[in-house]
């Protein structure tokens, strides 16, 4: 265990951990199993010890979020061009995108996979790249505040023990994911039963 957490402080500690972030946090965008919130909350719970410094690690896990999202928004460009909604389904998609794309977008940011499949359907339903720019800024950065903040609340409520402030870290982000389900279980069920 002690091998595992020295080579950690000193990852933690180098100049590569930046890097690694940034590519994780993007490949994470259009490719869902890579681990980039457990890489940002790992950091954030060292970061509370002072190696790495949080505003870099916010910075460099927001941008690499938004370059991800806007490989995925152009994947979904590529293969929806042309193509117009055959369906009811992709009319309402459409439809629903146009009227609240941001919002959702915002929202799919927090949801494990949720985030490439709207980044994915947007560029496909063709929602205009500038407002998709504008809202995934805010996307990314909130994402990234989110998870190096409750990775550093962690490692600062067990500041000798970061193997406890990980874990807590993990847990209030896996709660707060379960949560978010939670409530989106419960209005779909809600609107089913609304229309029967």
């Amino acid at each position: 265990m002690d091998v595992v957490l020295d080579a950690l402080h000193a990852l933690m500690a180098g100049p590569w951990l930046y890097l690694l972030v940034f590519t994780l946090a993007t490949l994470d965008g259009f490719f869902p199993i890579v681990p980039a919130e457990t890489a940002v909350i790992t950091a954030g719970v060292f970061a509370a010890s002072g190696q790495p410094d949080l505003l870099p690690l916010v910075a460099v896990a927001a941008a690499g979020a938004f370059v991800g999202d806007h490989i995925s928004y152009a994947l979904g460009r590529a293969a929806g061009r042309g193509r117009p909604p055959r369906s009811r389904a992709l009319t309402w998609a459409r439809s629903a995108i146009a009227e609240r794309g941001g919002l959702i977008l915002v929202i799919a940011r927090y949801i494990p996979g949720g985030r490439t499949a709207v980044t994915l359907s947007m560029g496909a339903l063709g929602y205009p790249r500038s407002r998709f720019t504008a809202f995934d800024a805010v996307a990314a950065v909130t994402w990234a505040l989110y998870s190096a903040l409750i990775g550093y609340f962690g490692g600062t409520a067990f500041e000798g023990d970061p193997v406890r402030g990980l874990l807590l870290g993990l847990a209030v982000a896996m709660s707060v994911t379960v949560v978010v389900e939670t409530v989106r279980f419960a209005r779909r069920r809600r609107e089913v039963v609304s229309r029967a």
